[in-house]
Protein backbone atom coordinates (compact mmCIF):
# COMPACT_ATOMS: atom_id res chain seq x y z
CA UNK A 1 0.00 0.00 0.00
CA UNK A 2 1.44 3.42 -0.96
CA UNK A 3 2.49 5.56 2.01
CA UNK A 4 0.05 8.40 2.65
CA UNK A 5 0.16 10.59 5.75
CA UNK A 6 -1.97 13.58 6.75
CA UNK A 7 -2.50 15.02 10.24
CA UNK A 8 -6.14 15.56 9.21
CA UNK A 9 -6.78 11.85 8.51
CA UNK A 10 -9.12 10.29 11.10
CA UNK A 11 -7.35 6.94 10.72
CA UNK A 12 -4.12 8.69 11.74
CA UNK A 13 -5.97 10.11 14.77
CA UNK A 14 -7.03 6.58 15.71
CA UNK A 15 -3.43 5.33 15.71
CA UNK A 16 -0.62 7.43 14.17
CA UNK A 17 2.27 5.21 15.25
CA UNK A 18 2.25 2.68 12.36
CA UNK A 19 2.28 5.68 9.98
CA UNK A 20 5.24 7.17 11.84
CA UNK A 21 7.17 3.88 11.66
CA UNK A 22 6.76 3.78 7.88
CA UNK A 23 7.68 7.46 7.52
CA UNK A 24 10.91 7.01 9.51
CA UNK A 25 11.91 4.03 7.34
CA UNK A 26 10.52 4.85 3.88
CA UNK A 27 10.27 8.66 3.74
CA UNK A 28 12.13 10.51 6.52
CA UNK A 29 11.36 13.68 4.55
CA UNK A 30 7.77 13.19 3.42
CA UNK A 31 6.01 15.53 1.01
CA UNK A 32 2.22 16.00 1.23
CA UNK A 33 1.16 18.05 -1.81
CA UNK A 34 -2.51 18.30 -0.83
CA UNK A 35 -1.91 19.81 2.61
CA UNK A 36 1.31 21.52 1.45
CA UNK A 37 3.93 20.44 3.97
CA UNK A 38 7.11 18.42 4.36
CA UNK A 39 7.18 16.12 7.41
CA UNK A 40 10.27 15.14 9.42
CA UNK A 41 9.81 11.95 11.43
CA UNK A 42 13.24 10.85 12.73
CA UNK A 43 14.36 11.93 16.17
CA UNK A 44 17.69 13.39 15.03
CA UNK A 45 16.04 15.48 12.29
CA UNK A 46 13.20 16.74 14.51
CA UNK A 47 15.64 17.67 17.31
CA UNK A 48 17.96 19.48 14.88
CA UNK A 49 15.03 21.48 13.48
CA UNK A 50 13.74 22.41 16.95
CA UNK A 51 17.19 23.72 17.87
CA UNK A 52 17.81 25.62 14.62
CA UNK A 53 15.49 28.63 14.76
CA UNK A 54 17.50 30.42 12.05
CA UNK A 55 16.59 27.88 9.37
CA UNK A 56 13.30 26.70 10.92
CA UNK A 57 11.24 29.78 11.74
CA UNK A 58 8.25 29.93 14.11
CA UNK A 59 7.09 33.35 12.87
CA UNK A 60 4.11 31.99 10.87
CA UNK A 61 2.92 29.89 13.79
CA UNK A 62 3.88 26.58 15.29
CA UNK A 63 0.73 24.94 16.60
CA UNK A 64 -2.19 24.61 14.20
CA UNK A 65 -2.46 24.26 10.45
CA UNK A 66 -5.85 25.98 10.12
CA UNK A 67 -5.52 29.14 7.95
CA UNK A 68 -6.67 31.39 10.82
CA UNK A 69 -3.55 30.45 12.75
CA UNK A 70 -1.00 30.45 9.96
CA UNK A 71 0.88 33.60 9.03
CA UNK A 72 1.91 36.84 10.77
CA UNK A 73 -1.38 36.92 12.74
CA UNK A 74 -0.41 33.71 14.60
CA UNK A 75 1.31 35.68 17.36
CA UNK A 76 -2.05 37.15 18.46
CA UNK A 77 -3.04 33.67 19.64
CA UNK A 78 0.33 32.13 20.41
CA UNK A 79 2.41 35.06 21.64
CA UNK A 80 6.17 34.36 21.70
CA UNK A 81 5.58 30.73 20.57
CA UNK A 82 4.94 32.23 17.11
CA UNK A 83 8.02 34.49 17.07
CA UNK A 84 11.72 34.29 16.22
CA UNK A 85 14.64 36.17 17.82
CA UNK A 86 15.08 38.97 18.66
CA UNK A 87 11.35 39.48 19.34
CA UNK A 88 11.00 36.00 20.82
CA UNK A 89 14.02 36.54 23.06
CA UNK A 90 12.64 39.83 24.41
CA UNK A 91 9.05 38.69 25.01
CA UNK A 92 9.87 35.27 26.45
CA UNK A 93 12.50 36.87 28.68
CA UNK A 94 9.98 39.34 30.12
CA UNK A 95 7.34 36.64 30.63
CA UNK A 96 9.91 34.43 32.37
CA UNK A 97 10.48 37.21 34.93
CA UNK A 98 6.84 36.82 36.00
CA UNK A 99 6.46 33.07 35.41
CA UNK A 100 9.03 32.14 38.03
CA UNK A 101 9.78 28.79 39.65
CA UNK A 102 8.98 30.42 43.00
CA UNK A 103 5.52 31.44 41.78
CA UNK A 104 4.85 27.96 40.39
CA UNK A 105 6.02 26.10 43.51
CA UNK A 106 4.01 28.46 45.69
CA UNK A 107 0.84 27.10 44.04
CA UNK A 108 1.30 23.50 45.21
CA UNK A 109 -0.89 23.69 48.33
CA UNK A 110 -3.67 25.38 46.38
CA UNK A 111 -3.33 22.82 43.57
CA UNK A 112 -3.91 20.02 46.08
CA UNK A 113 -7.01 21.77 47.39
CA UNK A 114 -8.39 22.16 43.86
CA UNK A 115 -7.67 18.52 42.94
CA UNK A 116 -9.09 17.19 46.19
CA UNK A 117 -12.20 19.36 45.88
CA UNK A 118 -12.88 18.16 42.34
CA UNK A 119 -12.27 14.51 43.23
CA UNK A 120 -14.45 14.30 46.35
CA UNK A 121 -17.89 14.18 44.64
CA UNK A 122 -16.53 11.97 41.82
CA UNK A 123 -15.20 9.36 44.24
CA UNK A 124 -18.47 9.44 46.13
CA UNK A 125 -20.30 8.61 42.89
CA UNK A 126 -17.76 5.95 41.95
CA UNK A 127 -18.09 6.60 38.22
CA UNK A 128 -17.45 9.71 36.15
CA UNK A 129 -15.99 10.97 32.87
CA UNK A 130 -12.29 11.57 33.47
CA UNK A 131 -12.16 14.26 30.75
CA UNK A 132 -15.29 16.32 31.46
CA UNK A 133 -15.30 15.90 35.24
CA UNK A 134 -11.61 16.16 36.16
CA UNK A 135 -8.98 16.44 33.40
CA UNK A 136 -10.69 19.53 31.92
CA UNK A 137 -11.78 21.40 35.08
CA UNK A 138 -8.52 20.85 37.00
CA UNK A 139 -6.05 22.77 34.75
CA UNK A 140 -8.76 25.35 34.02
CA UNK A 141 -9.00 26.12 37.74
CA UNK A 142 -5.21 26.07 38.10
CA UNK A 143 -4.68 28.63 35.33
CA UNK A 144 -7.45 30.85 36.75
CA UNK A 145 -5.71 30.67 40.13
CA UNK A 146 -2.29 31.38 38.61
CA UNK A 147 -3.48 34.34 36.53
CA UNK A 148 -5.58 35.82 39.33
CA UNK A 149 -9.05 35.57 37.78
CA UNK A 150 -11.69 36.69 40.32
CA UNK A 151 -13.84 33.85 41.68
CA UNK A 152 -17.07 35.29 40.23
CA UNK A 153 -15.66 35.19 36.67
CA UNK A 154 -14.33 31.64 36.68
CA UNK A 155 -17.50 29.85 35.59
CA UNK A 156 -17.73 32.12 32.53
CA UNK A 157 -14.07 31.44 31.74
CA UNK A 158 -14.61 27.70 32.14
CA UNK A 159 -17.39 27.80 29.55
CA UNK A 160 -15.34 29.89 27.10
CA UNK A 161 -12.34 27.60 27.56
CA UNK A 162 -14.38 24.48 26.87
CA UNK A 163 -15.87 26.10 23.75
CA UNK A 164 -12.35 26.67 22.44
CA UNK A 165 -11.03 23.23 23.39
CA UNK A 166 -14.05 21.21 22.28
CA UNK A 167 -13.41 19.41 18.99
CA UNK A 168 -16.30 18.43 16.75
CA UNK A 169 -16.14 14.69 16.13
CA UNK A 170 -16.61 15.18 12.39
CA UNK A 171 -14.07 17.95 11.84
CA UNK A 172 -10.54 19.08 12.62
CA UNK A 173 -11.41 22.74 11.95
CA UNK A 174 -11.97 25.33 14.64
CA UNK A 175 -15.74 25.86 14.95
CA UNK A 176 -17.33 29.35 14.65
CA UNK A 177 -18.35 29.10 18.34
CA UNK A 178 -14.71 28.57 19.28
CA UNK A 179 -13.62 31.65 17.31
CA UNK A 180 -16.34 33.69 19.06
CA UNK A 181 -15.16 32.35 22.43
CA UNK A 182 -11.59 33.42 21.62
CA UNK A 183 -12.88 36.93 20.87
CA UNK A 184 -14.80 37.02 24.15
CA UNK A 185 -11.72 35.79 26.02
CA UNK A 186 -9.53 38.51 24.46
CA UNK A 187 -12.13 41.10 25.52
CA UNK A 188 -12.31 39.74 29.07
CA UNK A 189 -8.55 39.54 29.57
CA UNK A 190 -8.12 43.05 28.14
CA UNK A 191 -10.54 44.41 30.76
CA UNK A 192 -8.92 42.37 33.53
CA UNK A 193 -5.46 43.64 32.55
CA UNK A 194 -6.67 47.25 32.71
CA UNK A 195 -8.29 46.63 36.12
CA UNK A 196 -5.21 44.86 37.51
CA UNK A 197 -2.93 47.67 36.33
CA UNK A 198 -4.73 49.84 38.92
CA UNK A 199 -4.79 47.18 41.65
CA UNK A 200 -1.88 44.74 41.85
CA UNK A 201 -2.26 41.30 43.48
CA UNK A 202 0.04 38.36 44.14
CA UNK A 203 -0.66 36.66 40.80
CA UNK A 204 0.80 36.11 37.33
CA UNK A 205 -1.13 38.98 35.74
CA UNK A 206 0.36 41.45 38.24
CA UNK A 207 3.77 39.85 37.64
CA UNK A 208 3.40 40.37 33.88
CA UNK A 209 2.44 44.01 34.44
CA UNK A 210 5.50 44.52 36.65
CA UNK A 211 7.98 42.54 34.52
CA UNK A 212 10.67 44.89 33.24
CA UNK A 213 14.08 44.83 31.63
CA UNK A 214 15.32 48.34 32.30
CA UNK A 215 12.64 50.55 30.76
CA UNK A 216 11.24 47.75 28.60
CA UNK A 217 7.87 46.40 29.70
CA UNK A 218 5.16 44.22 28.18
CA UNK A 219 2.40 46.12 26.41
CA UNK A 220 -1.24 45.36 27.39
CA UNK A 221 -1.67 43.60 24.01
CA UNK A 222 1.36 41.41 24.68
CA UNK A 223 0.06 40.50 28.13
CA UNK A 224 -3.34 39.50 26.71
CA UNK A 225 -1.65 37.31 24.07
CA UNK A 226 0.26 35.51 26.85
CA UNK A 227 -2.99 34.93 28.76
CA UNK A 228 -4.67 33.56 25.61
CA UNK A 229 -1.67 31.28 25.03
CA UNK A 230 -2.29 29.80 28.49
CA UNK A 231 -5.66 28.46 27.33
CA UNK A 232 -3.99 26.16 24.81
CA UNK A 233 -0.58 25.60 26.35
CA UNK A 234 -1.68 25.69 29.99
CA UNK A 235 -5.13 24.13 29.92
CA UNK A 236 -5.76 22.07 26.78
CA UNK A 237 -2.35 20.35 26.72
CA UNK A 238 -2.52 19.44 30.42
CA UNK A 239 -6.09 18.21 30.05
CA UNK A 240 -5.19 15.94 27.13
CA UNK A 241 -2.02 14.73 28.87
CA UNK A 242 -3.98 13.72 31.97
CA UNK A 243 -6.39 11.76 29.79
CA UNK A 244 -3.56 10.06 27.91
CA UNK A 245 -1.84 9.11 31.18
CA UNK A 246 -5.09 7.64 32.47
CA UNK A 247 -5.89 5.69 29.31
CA UNK A 248 -2.36 4.38 28.78
CA UNK A 249 -2.04 3.07 32.35
CA UNK A 250 -5.46 1.42 31.98
CA UNK A 251 -4.19 -0.41 28.88
CA UNK A 252 -1.09 -1.68 30.73
CA UNK A 253 -2.11 -3.23 34.10
CA UNK A 254 1.43 -4.22 35.16
CA UNK A 255 2.74 -0.71 34.59
CA UNK A 256 -0.39 0.75 36.24
CA UNK A 257 0.43 -1.23 39.36
CA UNK A 258 3.91 0.30 39.45
CA UNK A 259 2.39 3.77 38.99
CA UNK A 260 -0.11 3.23 41.80
CA UNK A 261 2.68 1.90 44.02
CA UNK A 262 4.37 5.30 43.91
CA UNK A 263 6.09 5.62 40.52
CA UNK A 264 4.18 8.82 39.66
CA UNK A 265 7.07 10.72 38.05
CA UNK A 266 7.98 7.71 35.88
CA UNK A 267 4.31 7.35 34.90
CA UNK A 268 4.26 10.99 33.76
CA UNK A 269 7.58 10.88 31.89
CA UNK A 270 6.99 7.60 30.08
CA UNK A 271 3.39 8.46 29.17
CA UNK A 272 4.48 11.78 27.67
CA UNK A 273 7.05 9.95 25.58
CA UNK A 274 4.76 7.08 24.61
CA UNK A 275 1.56 9.08 23.98
CA UNK A 276 2.31 12.84 23.88
CA UNK A 277 -0.67 15.17 23.66
CA UNK A 278 1.22 17.44 21.24
CA UNK A 279 2.03 15.21 18.27
CA UNK A 280 3.25 17.81 15.78
CA UNK A 281 4.64 21.31 15.61
CA UNK A 282 5.12 23.55 12.58
CA UNK A 283 8.07 25.56 11.32
CA UNK A 284 8.80 27.52 8.13
CA UNK A 285 12.03 26.89 6.18
CA UNK A 286 13.86 30.20 5.82
CA UNK A 287 16.19 28.95 3.06
CA UNK A 288 16.36 26.05 0.61
CA UNK A 289 18.15 22.94 1.87
CA UNK A 290 18.54 19.24 1.15
CA UNK A 291 17.91 16.41 3.62
CA UNK A 292 18.04 12.65 2.94
CA UNK A 293 18.25 13.40 -0.79
CA UNK A 294 15.10 15.56 -0.80
CA UNK A 295 15.28 19.22 -1.87
CA UNK A 296 13.16 21.55 0.24
CA UNK A 297 12.48 25.13 -0.91
CA UNK A 298 12.57 28.31 1.14
CA UNK A 299 9.14 29.04 2.60
CA UNK A 300 8.26 25.36 2.96
CA UNK A 301 5.94 24.39 5.80
CA UNK A 302 7.85 21.88 7.91
CA UNK A 303 5.77 19.53 10.07
CA UNK A 304 7.94 18.16 12.88
CA UNK A 305 6.47 14.87 14.13
CA UNK A 306 7.20 14.89 17.87
CA UNK A 307 5.08 11.76 18.38
CA UNK A 308 7.24 9.92 15.85
CA UNK A 309 10.54 11.18 17.28
CA UNK A 310 9.50 9.85 20.69
CA UNK A 311 9.07 6.36 19.17
CA UNK A 312 12.31 6.35 17.17
CA UNK A 313 14.17 3.04 17.85
CA UNK A 314 17.46 4.84 17.16
CA UNK A 315 16.98 6.60 20.51
CA UNK A 316 14.52 4.48 22.51
CA UNK A 317 14.96 0.70 22.78
CA UNK A 318 11.72 -1.14 22.04
CA UNK A 319 9.94 2.22 21.66
CA UNK A 320 6.40 0.84 21.21
CA UNK A 321 6.52 -0.71 24.68
CA UNK A 322 5.12 1.30 27.60
CA UNK A 323 7.74 0.79 30.32
CA UNK A 324 7.99 2.81 33.55
CA UNK A 325 11.54 1.50 34.08
CA UNK A 326 12.73 3.22 30.90
CA UNK A 327 14.83 6.42 30.98
CA UNK A 328 12.50 8.77 29.08
CA UNK A 329 14.75 11.79 29.58
CA UNK A 330 15.38 12.25 25.84
CA UNK A 331 11.65 12.69 25.13
CA UNK A 332 10.67 15.75 23.07
CA UNK A 333 7.25 16.11 24.74
CA UNK A 334 8.17 19.62 25.92
CA UNK A 335 10.07 20.47 22.75
CA UNK A 336 13.71 21.59 22.70
CA UNK A 337 15.81 24.64 21.95
CA UNK A 338 14.66 28.22 22.51
CA UNK A 339 10.99 27.18 22.25
CA UNK A 340 11.24 24.53 24.99
CA UNK A 341 7.97 24.79 26.93
CA UNK A 342 8.21 27.67 29.42
CA UNK A 343 5.41 26.11 31.48
CA UNK A 344 7.01 22.64 31.76
CA UNK A 345 7.54 23.00 35.52
CA UNK A 346 3.91 24.02 36.08
CA UNK A 347 2.62 21.19 33.88
CA UNK A 348 4.70 18.59 35.71
CA UNK A 349 3.60 19.95 39.10
CA UNK A 350 -0.07 19.84 38.03
CA UNK A 351 0.22 16.28 36.75
CA UNK A 352 2.12 15.11 39.82
CA UNK A 353 -0.34 16.70 42.26
CA UNK A 354 -3.40 15.41 40.38
CA UNK A 355 -2.10 11.85 40.19
CA UNK A 356 -0.87 11.81 43.81
CA UNK A 357 -4.31 12.94 44.98
CA UNK A 358 -6.02 10.28 42.85
CA UNK A 359 -3.66 7.44 43.82
CA UNK A 360 -4.01 8.39 47.49
CA UNK A 361 -7.76 7.80 47.31
CA UNK A 362 -8.21 5.24 44.51
CA UNK A 363 -7.06 1.59 44.65
CA UNK A 364 -7.76 0.86 40.97
CA UNK A 365 -10.01 1.89 38.08
CA UNK A 366 -11.60 0.71 34.87
CA UNK A 367 -12.57 2.51 31.66
CA UNK A 368 -15.67 1.62 29.62
CA UNK A 369 -14.32 1.16 26.06
CA UNK A 370 -17.79 1.69 24.58
CA UNK A 371 -17.88 5.29 25.81
CA UNK A 372 -14.33 6.31 24.87
CA UNK A 373 -14.22 9.16 22.35
CA UNK A 374 -11.12 10.70 20.78
CA UNK A 375 -10.70 14.32 19.76
CA UNK A 376 -9.92 15.14 16.14
CA UNK A 377 -7.12 17.68 15.80
CA UNK A 378 -4.24 18.12 13.39
CA UNK A 379 -1.63 18.60 16.10
CA UNK A 380 -3.05 17.23 19.38
CA UNK A 381 -3.88 13.68 20.45
CA UNK A 382 -6.20 12.81 23.28
CA UNK A 383 -9.72 12.10 24.39
CA UNK A 384 -13.06 13.88 24.53
CA UNK A 385 -14.54 11.23 26.87
CA UNK A 386 -13.08 8.55 29.17
CA UNK A 387 -15.93 6.98 31.22
CA UNK A 388 -14.26 5.73 34.40
CA UNK A 389 -15.26 3.57 37.35
CA UNK A 390 -13.03 3.69 40.43
CA UNK A 391 -12.46 1.42 43.40
CA UNK A 392 -11.82 3.50 46.53
CA UNK A 393 -8.93 2.65 48.86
Amino acid sequence: MPLQYSPYDFDVHRDPYPYYARLRTEAPVYRNETDDFWALSRYADVLAALRDSDRFSSANGAIRMEPAFWGPQAEQMFSFVAMDPPRHTRLRGLVARAFTQHRVQGLETRLREIASGLLAPLLERGSFDMMADFAGPFPTEVVAELVGVPEQDREMLRKLGMEIMYNDEQSTDLRPEAIQAIGALIGYYTELTIARSQDRRDDLLSGLLDAADGDDRLTPEEIVSVLILLVGAGIETTMLTLGNLWHTAWQHPEQRRKAFDGRIDAWIAESMRYEPSTQTTLRTATEPFELHGVSIPAGARMLLLLGSANRDPAVFTDPDTFDLDRDAGASLAFGSGRHHCLGANLAQLELRVALQEIVGKVADYDIDPAGVRRIHASNNRGFAALPTTVTAR
